[in-house]
């Protein structure tokens, strides 16, 4: 039997929701951990940019990075129209999730966890 795949297209942004961050990945939990945590060095962790904010999902892999690059080119405007429709009060969508100290760590990591961790974009499966 086949897996299904899923892609994910994601916004984050920083906690007076200013600074905001498209991503695509195959794995949203693990890529919104390791915003969290500052495991991937960049923008993100520069900005501290880690509220996941918006989502959407694909089985498609071309469709996700397409769309990516689209949401990439809007306005800022449009972005936020984006996330208002889904998410008006702007609320951590991963709240929850995890339990992470305020220094960006996780201080009660999940068994089972896969820690190989790869740079860049993740978008295959």
């Amino acid at each position: 039997m086949l897996r299904e795949h899923r892609y994910y297209v994601y916004l984050l942004t920083n906690k007076n929701d200013k600074v905001m961050y498209v991503g695509v990945t195959n794995n949203l939990e693990r890529r919104v951990y390791e915003h969290k945590t500052k495991l991937v060095p960049g923008f993100t962790e520069k900005y501290n940019v880690n509220k996941l904010v918006y989502f959407e999902d694909t089985p498609d892999v071309h469709t996700a990075i397409a769309r990516e690059k689209e949401i990439k080119k809007w306005r800022r405007d449009k972005k936020n129209n984006l996330v208002v429709a889904v998410n008006p009060e702007w609320k951590d969508l991963s709240a929850g999730w995890f339990e992470i100290s305020p220094f960006g760590r996780d201080d009660n990591k999940a068994e089972g966890r896969d820690d190989r961790r790869e740079k860049g974009r993740d978008d295959t499966g």
